[in-house]
Formats: C-alpha cells, structure tokens, sequence
C-alpha cells in the first residue's frame, strides 16, 4: 500500500534538495538537514540507500557529499517510492489472505487499480518536473544564489 511515510517523504525531498541546489560542488548532508529539517540520524540512511539503489552518487572528501547519479529527467517519483516500500518492514494487508469475500473479490482488486493508476502517475513524474515547480513556485536556489557575476 502506498502511504506518504516520514523515510518516503525524506527520500523525495532529499533528491529534490540535491537536483536543485547542485552546483559545481556535491551537495552536503548538512546543508540538506538544514534546508529541508530533516534531522541528520534520519537522513543518513535514506542517503545511504538512495546511493546503493543508484540514484545518488557519494564524493568523499572534505568537499565531498552527493550527487545525482543520472540526469534529473531520468529519475521518476515512482522509482523513489518504490526503493523507500523496499526497506519499510510493513506488510501490506491487500494481499493478506484473511479476510471476506467482499474483500478480496471487491474492495482489494479496486484497491490494486488504484495503486497501479497511482504508480503509473508517479512513474510519470521526473525530478525535472518537481524542481521546474519549485522554480515556479520562487524556492530559492542556493546553487544559483551562490555564484558571483561581478567582474
């Protein structure tokens, strides 16, 4: 079952922190936890993973932290939600085999239609399309504010 989880959400803002504040250099967990409030015990894992799944890439190093490991377009939402189900521990009751008749020849194969339109919207959104939405919507970008273009 999809559900917006707190790791989910982490996981999201997270990529999209770093495609749209990426400059030249990494982007660090710090300026991540600071940006987005996410406390850093919570966001290391989700770093940690999003990077052995191969959506972030880690540079080490005293200017090190991530990086996108494809371009923006490439990474859809639906991926995302995908690898953060993977780790969560909980099952999902739809496919249960207790319960009634109404359940599962009613309620559970609606519920699967639903998740699949669901997931199908999700695949369609790209991390380019979130960060041209926070564009639109005026989110500072420290990547862009960063840069000196006195002569």
């Amino acid at each position: 079952m999809l559900r917006l989880s707190k790791k989910l959400l982490f996981a999201i803002e997270t990529v999209l922190d770093i495609a749209y504040h990426a400059g030249s250099a990494p982007v660090r967990s710090p300026d991540i936890t600071r940006r987005q409030g996410i406390p850093a015990r919570s966001l290391e894992p989700v770093l940690q993973h999003l990077v052995r799944a191969g959506v972030l890439t880690g540079v080490r190093g005293p200017r090190g932290g991530y990086r996108l490991a494809r371009e923006r377009r490439r990474i859809t939402l639906g991926e995302i939600v995908r690898l953060v189900g993977a780790l969560e521990k909980t099952k999902d009751p739809i496919y249960d085999a207790a319960g009634a008749p109404l359940g599962h020849r009613v309620v559970r194969p609606l519920w699967r239609e639903l998740q699949e339109e669901l997931t199908e919207r999700l695949d369609a959104v790209t991390i380019e399309d979130l960060c041209k939405r926070a564009r639109d919507a005026g989110v500072e970008n420290e990547a862009v504010a960063g840069y000196d273009y006195s002569i």
